[in-house]
């Protein structure tokens, strides 16, 4: 079976109600996201859970304190009914070498967009990553991300906890069903 490179960086669940996603997501799992931080300037903020080395899942929506952007906020989160996992990111190696072997096969996924946003305790964090959305608005295919010399949201002072924390799980009376 032929695999995806082994370099799953995150996926996305965007929400046009992101406090009350985050709070659905910590009731269903046992789990509470992490807080992110804003992304100044596009409308958002997000939260982040760890799903094993430095994966993670990104829960993100409008950031209430901040402003209307000028365009769209990404993913098009005010414009969805509810919760919906959009896309993913992988990170490759190099990604300019990764875009430009993209494009000798015939797939174009965009030029590498500059983005940054400071995590709660001040830590800035800036990355480059391609539009998957508008190059592949279907999900299916990822868009790449770079780090660059940014810590990785999932590790070190930036990441802000050491995981998700997860409460016992609630005691069954013997008669509920399993």
């Amino acid at each position: 079976m032929n695999t995806i490179p082994a370099h799953l960086d995150h996926l996305v669940l965007a929400t046009p109600d992101l406090a009350a996603t985050v709070a659905d997501f910590t009731r269903r799992t046992g789990v509470a996201p992490a807080v992110g931080g804003t992304h100044v300037g596009l409308g958002t903020r997000n939260y982040l859970v760890g799903l094993g080395g430095t994966a993670y899942l990104e829960i993100i929506g409008p950031g209430p304190e901040q402003s209307t952007p000028d365009g769209p906020r990404p993913f098009g989160v005010d414009e969805l009914p509810g919760p919906r996992t959009l896309t993913w990111a992988i990170s490759p190696p190099d990604l300019d070498a990764a875009i430009a072997a993209a494009r000798a096969r015939g797939y174009d996924p965009g030029p590498p967009l500059p983005m940054s946003r400071r995590t709660p305790d001040g830590t800035l964090l800036q990355w480059r990553l391609t539009d998957g959305v508008a190059a592949h608005p279907s999900g299916l295919v990822p868009f790449l991300i770079d780090w660059g010399a940014s810590p990785h949201p999932t590790v070190g002072p930036a990441h802000h906890s050491p995981g998700p924390s997860r409460p016992p799980p609630p005691t069954r009376p013997s008669s509920a069903p399993s």
